[in-house]
């Protein structure tokens, strides 16, 4: 036989293993679904806990009103607070009454309208008004008092227009905001979970899957027959890569039919940049399994080494450049921090390709490194 039929030959052969390969890992996540739990329900349950529990947005807050003293001009400021999305007021005679629900959690701010309210904002239009948060979360303060001071100014306008008083303004802004016109945290929160949720999923599809076939002593028969090492990580990956796939699928459809995200990008280069992080994803679990050979130890392991920096790291929920200079260059190991910048650019803003082209390399180069050395750590050797 010559060099070229012998090579025909193993190549055959090679094909013959590795479809038998893919189809048992098929017919094993058909009779253990656990897989497609992981793959399907999981990324509809964190899409449904996260994309509606939730929000950046600071709706309805409870805040208490002051009136010293009644009048038409603290009625008509009041008005203004309920005329608001932002707040439901609740209005107060004294102090005392209003700082004991804000002390007992009931309000989230108070304004109080001195008795000298009217008096001061007939004779010279400057008329103090004094507004207490509760501090205990600094990021809602900052926005309740942010909301306080747009009441009062729009309110402030309304009163000179009644009275065709026109005051020259030094500064004019004109305020456009890019991207997200909303101003919808969802809109910014949507696209970073797909890269949480698929996080998780591409680590614990490898990292389980692997471990129970140590656990269980399969993957050590394996070892033993003619199957090469890259026929073996093709049979398991494969399966896992097109249930990661079909799990992005789904999320990708919820967050623009359910959540009504837009997708201003295009879905090939999601496609290909999808295909990269759960490449990456999936070396990772992989890793985690060959390493740890337990699901128990290999699950735990999974969720701190992916999920939780994901989370915490990726820049989906607190913003990197506000982190200490050693975070952030902590966060360049984290191949979440690259998906969810292409994603929040693909989804709000489009293709924008001084975005995605270096975090696309940078997730490709994180891939390559982790299949490469789960490949280098897996030997056909029972050790």
């Amino acid at each position: 036989m010559s060099e070229a039929a012998r090579g025909r030959f193993a190549s055959r052969r090679s094909d013959r293993r590795l479809r038998g390969l893919l189809r048992k890992e098929w017919l094993q996540i058909l009779r253990d679904p656990s897989s497609i739990a992981i793959a399907f329900v999981l990324p509809v349950v964190l899409l449904l806990l996260f994309g509606y529990g939730v929000s950046l947005d600071s709706k309805h807050v409870p805040i208490g009103i002051v009136i010293e003293q009644s009048g038409a001009e603290a009625a008509s400021f009041a008005g203004a607070f309920r005329q608001s999305q932002y707040f439901e007021p609740r209005v107060f005679d004294t102090r005392q009454q209003a700082f004991a629900a804000l002390r007992d959690h009931e309000l989230d701010g108070v304004v109080v309208l001195p008795a000298d309210f009217a008096q001061r904002l007939k004779a010279d239009r400057d008329a103090p008004v004094q507004v207490i948060a509760n501090g205990v979360n600094a990021n809602s303060a900052r926005l309740l008092s942010a909301y306080v001071q747009g009441v009062w100014s729009g309110w402030m306008h309304r009163v000179l227009a009644a009275q065709q008083i026109r005051i020259a303004e030094p500064v004019l802004p004109q305020t456009r905001i890019w991207f997200n016109p909303e101003v919808r945290s969802r809109n910014y929160l949507v696209p970073g979970l797909l890269v949480v949720n698929m996080t998780l999923v591409g680590a614990l599809l490898t990292a389980l899957v692997f471990a129970r076939e140590w656990e269980r002593g399969t993957l050590e028969a394996l070892m033993v027959t003619p199957v090469s090492l890259r026929e073996i990580l093709l049979g398991k990956l494969l399966p896992y890569f097109a249930l990661g796939i079909g799990g992005m699928v789904l999320s990708v459809l919820m967050a623009v039919y359910l959540f009504e995200v837009p997708l201003r990008g295009s879905l090939w280069v999601l496609a290909v940049c999808s295909t990269l992080f759960l490449l990456a994803a999936l070396g990772m679990g992989l890793l985690i399994s060959i390493v740890t050979r337990n699901q128990f130890v290999a699950g735990m392991a999974a969720i701190v080494a992916t999920f939780l920096p994901a989370f915490l790291l990726s820049g989906f929920l607190f913003d990197i450049d506000s982190m200490p200079a050693v975070v952030q260059v902590i966060t360049h190991l984290i191949a979440a921090r690259y998906f969810v910048a292409i994603l929040q650019s693909l989804f709000l803003a489009g293709d924008v390709w001084s975005v995605i082209l270096p975090n696309a390399a940078a997730l490709a180069l994180m891939a390559a490194f982790f299949l490469g050395l789960s490949r280098r750590l897996l030997h056909k050797r029972l050790e």
